[in-house]
């Protein structure tokens, strides 16, 4: 079985030569060990790096387009080059790259679809208070929406098998983390957490800015991956809470009628009606949502049989 590490770099020349060093080439129950370094439109010679350190893969992106962008086109690289599993890991050498064994260990014993590498942030000194606050709130949410046990959501350090990484389709341009556990719960796969360690950082995030900008566009990706594969259940309670809260005034009105002083009080009447109505048209517009959902399901489910069949075609070459 071949085994491919995927390592997302943006200007990445200064600390990829150490998170590459440290790779281990043998792994017991692997086959073979395949580097691949996914260059997101670097303007520091992370690619020509990349090549003098003798990666087997080097994928280019002509601009900057993301980190979860970047993380896709590992996805697609690593399945043309065979991968039976695929580990993602940052280029800034957070990960000990030894306790990959650990990561793959679920997989190989077909315990698990995805791997998901737990950094114990509640007790790792390299994360403030503040973000181990995050972390945990964060965490708690996307569990809550994936449906999945995981401690350590945003972790960047996974690892997947070969028909998992066949059914991943990341949307989201900010960070593939969240949305890939709340496509993996909708998929109904397997995924489990092994504790894993972590280096002292190297240098600051260059995903986001601030906390602030983090929590902002965590945020949105978190509801616009739940809306993107729930779409029922959000326009559900979307409407169910506007009509809720037109249904107020209405029984205002109403109990003041049965009491003889409805008079003066029709606004109230008008305003709940129409929060009503535009209840009913969200819950509408849910369902119209649902149906395209399984169209899209349909189409996703076609992607994967198409590579499937490119596999097949693969080997008979």
């Amino acid at each position: 079985m071949k085994l491919v590490i995927q390592i997302p770099c943006y200007n990445e020349a200064a600390s990829l030569g150490a998170t590459v060093t440290a790779i281990p080439r043998e792994i017991d129950g692997i086959d073979s060990v395949d580097i691949l370094v996914i260059d997101d439109g670097s303007t520091d010679g992370t690619a020509e790096v990349a090549r003098s350190l003798n990666v087997n893969h080097v994928v280019s992106h002509r601009r900057n387009r993301g980190l979860a962008a970047a993380f896709q086109t590992g996805i697609d690289a690593s399945l043309r080059a065979g991968a039976g599993i695929i580990v993602n890991t940052d280029a800034d050498n957070q990960y000990h790259a030894s306790d990959i064994e650990l990561l793959i260990g679920p997989i190989l014993r077909g315990e698990a679809d995805i791997v998901i590498g737990d950094r114990q942030v509640g007790t790792n000194h390299h994360f403030s208070s503040g973000k181990q606050a995050l972390q945990r709130i964060g965490t708690g949410v996307v569990r809550h929406l994936a449906g999945v046990d995981i401690p350590d959501a945003v972790s960047g350090f996974r690892a997947m098998s070969r028909e998992a990484a066949m059914q991943i389709n990341i949307v989201s341009r900010f960070s593939y983390t969240t949305e890939m556990l709340i496509l993996a719960g909708q998929r109904r796969m397997a995924v489990v957490s092994v504790p894993v360690r972590t280096n002292a950082p190297m240098r600051g995030s260059r995903l986001f800015k601030s906390i602030p900008h983090f929590i902002f566009n965590t945020s949105i990706t978190i509801a616009r991956a739940y809306a993107l594969y729930n779409p029922l259940n959000t326009f559900l309670l979307i409407g169910s809470s506007i009509a809720l809260i037109g249904a107020l005034p209405v029984l205002r009105f109403l109990w003041l009628f049965l009491a003889g002083n409805s008079s003066g009080h029709i606004q109230s009447l008008v305003l709940g009606g129409v929060l009503i109505i535009i209840g009913f048209i969200t819950l509408l517009f849910g369902i119209v949502a649902d149906l395209i959902g399984r169209n899209r399901q349909m189409l996703e489910m076609a992607l994967f049989k198409l590579r499937k069949i490119e596999e097949r075609l693969d080997r008979v070459e």
